[in-house]
């Protein structure tokens, strides 16, 4: 079982990433996944279950206390895929980040990662600056990193960031970074840019996923791309992803860059060869 974690700058479309790849790998490459959703929105199997808003561990742990079930806090999606929202505190009360570890250890005590699984996915929020939120690879849980990123300077910044934190936590365990997903915000030299980011950190761009409106069209639908149009070009660049990533064998403690150099990059890439 591999256990995969997506981290990104906030509003990146980490969930959005998540939805359709873990859609893409169940449904085309018939892959058994658990997905955590590690925000306290609780958005991130909204797609694969076709706008549940799901109840989440917190708030089921908040009104039936301790003793309940798997079945209590997981629901089937789509591709049979199974979806756990962590949740929060209520807004502006306690530390969200607490969730994530209270959701994780409840999952283990109740069996979900000794049943028949090919991957967990781990969709957790913005950047890892909270020891909850990098509680996935603080803890082990993830051995596999992928970071969502596009060709804007703060993506990238918060990208950077968040190599630091493998590289920390890969010192004492087995975390490793398995490369950069761009999803496109069509900046100029984008896919350049990106690539010599990845190899800047000494990682790899997995797979650059481009800009189209029917993404937004699935999510109005409540729907992922491949569940809305499987035949569409779209559908096949999240397969292209899943099948990436499925076939990924270059896993990396990062080497991440001074914010001098990661400027530097941007003006060669970004800027100055226009």
């Amino acid at each position: 079982m591999r256990q995969v974690a997506i981290y990104g700058k906030g509003g990146i479309g980490k969930s959005t990433t998540t939805q359709n790849l873990t859609g893409a790998l169940a449904s085309v490459l018939k892959k058994k996944i658990m997905i955590v959703g590690c925000d306290p929105k609780a958005d991130s199997t909204r797609l694969l279950l076709s706008g549940l808003c799901q109840k989440t561990v917190l708030d089921t742990l908040r009104d039936e206390g301790e003793d309940i079930d798997l079945d209590d806090i997981m629901k089937k999606g789509f591709g049979e895929i199974d979806c756990v929202e962590s949740g929060g505190p209520e807004p502006g009360v306690g530390c969200a980040g607490r969730g994530i570890i209270t959701s994780i250890n409840m999952l283990e005590s109740l069996g979900a990662y000794e049943r028949d699984l090919d991957y967990v996915f781990y969709d957790v929020l913005g950047d890892v600056v909270c020891g909850g939120f990098a509680m996935p690879i603080r803890e082990g849980k993830a051995q596999e990193i992928y970071i969502v990123a596009s060709g804007e300077l703060m993506a990238l910044y918060a990208a950077n960031n968040i190599a630091k934190g493998i590289q920390k936590y890969a010192e004492s365990g087995g975390v490793r970074l398995g490369g950069i997903i761009c999803n496109s915000r069509k900046v100029d030299k984008e896919l350049e840019l990106l690539t010599a980011f990845a190899e800047e950190i000494g990682s790899q761009l997995i797979h650059f996923v481009p800009r189209d409106n029917i993404v937004q069209h699935a999510e109005i639908n409540k729907k992922t791309v491949i569940d809305f149009d499987a035949s569409c070009g779209q559908a096949q660049e999240y397969v292209a992803l899943a099948t990436a990533i499925d076939n990924n064998k270059m896993f990396v403690i990062p080497k991440p860059m001074h914010t001098d150099r990661l400027e530097e990059l941007m003006m060669e890439h970004g800027f100055m060869n226009l």
